[in-house]
């Protein structure tokens, strides 16, 4: 990313501005603006998440927010309560404290005399979820949003559960928050009621697993902050952005054919990450994006942003099948609007092992068996990739091994799809409880498949999505998976493969017993949102420019970083594990004179084929050093099952100069609901 220091306007920098709440709890920000501001008011720009402003997230900070305010804007980047040096405590995400804390931080920010009234918001992830769950409350001063990685419905679409099946993305993220919800503020910062301000926050933390086991069904609790529940409560325009390897794919579309206000979609091949920081690759010129539509919505400049398509994304071409990529081969295409005219859903039949084309009648309507073996998923990738460690799905053979396979004919022409495929499916199963995942696969000709999209479907949901049923064993249901949005092209020569098992562990818990999977061809079909390859852009497209943002601050790397991806197999006791390491090393933050180590672990294992034998744990050791100050937060979290309820046992360790000041425990059991 090229970095860039002569922008229009000097910018200052204020690096702990007390903003009060309410309640009296005051929140810590970090605002850089126009020095010209003072005399001549401008917008300002909100950020507001957990991931501490002064040292974890302070160097992408200083990419961004001095870029932006470089180009005429206040920014500020706000702790959320009870993170970083803000006070207070944070049990869970986005709570409606935490919702009315931004509201109180917009009207503080349109008050400031340096503001000129004009508010927007944007972040990536929990900063993008803030801003739209905001939006929809309407807040007086805000006028429009940028949003990376996100979604508007927490249950159905969120790394929680995917179509009522568990993700173990619920452990891990868990596991994320609670270690950086007990971290303490900097005493350079705060004072000396650092220690008082941090025990307060281990004091009344909890695993935040153990509240979204409680909630395994969609409820009011998932409900509150799911902006699907009612589009029409955000008035303000909308830029959503997301990639095709990022476990938020879909979200963005849902936004464009649901809102009604002014609103634009970007989608590349990128993994969980800003388009400008985007990997895999092409990167793009967000940050001229973004600035782009505040130039419009917040400054009134004609500037021709809401020109061209409604929705810009990038064809991924194919691919061999890899954990990473550095570049994603592709070309970018536009939509008029969404859903496109120019998409075609094309029914498929499934029938002897075969996907048929358009139109064909099939030839059996036999019933096909599968029961999965644990193994199955192994090489799913993560979630929602962060491409650190490499976290792709790999080649997708031996899984294949394990699933009920269909495939097309040898591709005689190119085929293009945009949108989220469907699996219907005529089927039974031998369990009152079962999962269904459907993953669609690239394969070449040598044989070697690249998993394209894939689905998740917990089959007590088929009749009644987020109020489970139990099935009647043997008897016949239609069930309907949805498959991730993607924009994937396969080339002549190419197979496009569906496979379906009945587990995908690690990525989704599996039910409590082992599922025989019955299902009926003919009847079962795929249906594809097909684009014509010569299908016209709307207008023609705008090149993005050179990914560009401000220096970043100095860091120093004092130890060496660690990323491991391990899948261990032994053949005598036939335990399996995937092991995870994500390991910053030890690094100084230069402007602070702080030491920071960050490593997280996770480990998800079964053995053979017993279902309740999977376990997960989550495992972050968060460190703090200066010359005068050294502390470190260790969390764990374990989670286990039965038949018929979880398990978690976690801890929580608090060490001040290497001695332990604080200890917690939590075994907690929690019944499964047709999980």
């Amino acid at each position: 990313m090229r970095s860039v220091s002569n922008l229009p306007h000097e910018t200052t920098e204020e690096e702990h501005v007390v903003i009060p709440m309410s309640d009296g709890v005051n929140l810590s920000a970090r605002i850089w603006r126009p020095v010209s501001s003072e005399a001549q008011p401008v917008p300002a720009i909100l950020e507001y998440i957990p991931y501490r402003k002064r040292d974890l997230s302070s160097v992408r900070d200083s990419q961004h927010h001095p870029y932006i305010a470089g180009h005429g804007y206040a920014c500020a980047r706000v702790d959320l309560r009870g993170t970083g040096d803000s006070e207070g405590v944070l049990t869970d995400e986005y709570l409606e404290r935490e919702q009315a804390d931004a509201e109180e931080v917009l009207a503080w920010l349109a008050d400031q005399p340096w503001c000129d009234g004009r508010t927007g918001m944007m972040g990536l992830s929990w900063g993008a979820f803030a801003a739209l769950q905001v939006a929809a409350r309407q807040p007086p001063s805000l006028r429009a949003i940028v949003i990376s990685s996100f979604t508007d419905d927490r249950y159905a679409d969120d790394m929680h559960y995917m179509g009522g099946a568990m993700l173990s993305d619920n452990l891990a993220e868990a596991g994320t928050m609670f270690a950086y919800a007990t971290c303490p503020p900097d005493p350079a910062v705060v004072g000396e009621r650092w220690r008082e301000m941090w025990h307060e926050r281990m004091e009344h933390s909890s695993p935040w697993v153990l509240e979204w086991l409680r909630h395994q069904r969609r409820d009011a609790y998932w409900e509150h902050a799911s902006v699907c529940e009612d589009y029409s409560r955000v008035r303000c325009p909308v830029l959503a952005s997301s990639g095709w390897a990022d476990g938020y794919s879909n979200a963005v579309t849902r936004l464009l054919g649901n809102l009604e206000v002014p609103r634009k979609g970007l989608i590349g091949p990128w993994s969980h990450k800003f388009p400008h920081l985007g990997e895999p690759g092409p990167a793009i010129g967000y940050l001229q994006e973004v600035v782009a539509w505040w130039d419009h919505w917040l400054k009134d400049v004609d500037n021709g942003i809401m020109d061209g398509p409604m929705l810009q994304t990038w064809m991924q071409e194919s691919v061999p099948p890899s954990t990473s990529y550095e570049e994603r081969p592709g070309r970018w295409v536009g939509e008029p609007a969404w859903p496109s005219p120019h998409i075609e859903p094309t029914e498929l039949p499934l029938s002897r092992h075969r996907i048929g084309g358009p139109g064909e009648v099939p030839g059996t309507t036999d019933t096909l068996t599968v029961r999965s073996p644990l193994s199955v998923g192994q090489f799913g990738g993560k979630w929602a990739s962060y491409n650190a460690p490499p976290d792709l799905p790999y080649d997708q053979r031996e899984e294949d091994g394990g699933s009920l396979v269909f495939e097309t004919d040898v591709l005689t022409e190119q085929l293009e799809i945009l949108g989220s495929p469907t699996v219907r499916l005529d089927l039974s199963a031998s369990e009152p409880v079962a999962m269904v995942a459907a993953r669609l696969s690239d394969v070449a000709p040598d044989g070697s498949a690249t998993r394209v999209t894939y689905g998740l479907l917990n089959l007590t949901h088929c009749e009644t999505p987020g109020d489970p049923r139990p099935l009647e064993p043997g008897q016949r249901y239609s069930a309907t998976v949805q498959l991730n949005g993607v924009a994937q092209a396969f080339p002549p020569g190419h197979r496009v493969r569906l496979s379906l098992s009945t587990s995908y562990w690690p990525l989704a818990w599996p039910p409590p017993k082992p599922v025989l999977l019955s299902v009926r061809e003919g009847t079962s079909s795929l249906t594809l949102p097909v684009r014509p390859v010569d299908a016209p852009d709307h207008l023609p497209l705008k090149p993005f420019g050179e990914p560009e943002g401000s220096p970043p601050l100095a860091t120093t790397q004092l130890t060496a970083p660690e990323q491991r991806w391990e899948v261990r197999r032994d053949l005598i006791d036939y335990h399996s594990a995937l092991e995870i390491v994500k390991d910053r090393g030890l690094v100084r933050y230069e402007d602070i004179d702080l030491d920071v180590g960050l490593r997280a672990f996770e480990r998800y294992a079964a053995v053979a084929d017993d279902l309740t034998s999977v376990s997960g744990e989550a495992a972050w050791t968060m460190r703090f050093h200066r010359a005068d100050w050294d502390v470190r937060v260790e969390t764990r979290t374990v989670l286990r099952c039965t038949e018929g309820e979880f398990l978690v046992d976690a801890t929580l360790d608090g060490y001040e100069n290497d001695r332990r000041v604080f200890s917690r425990t939590w075994n907690e059991t929690l019944p499964r609901d047709l999980l």
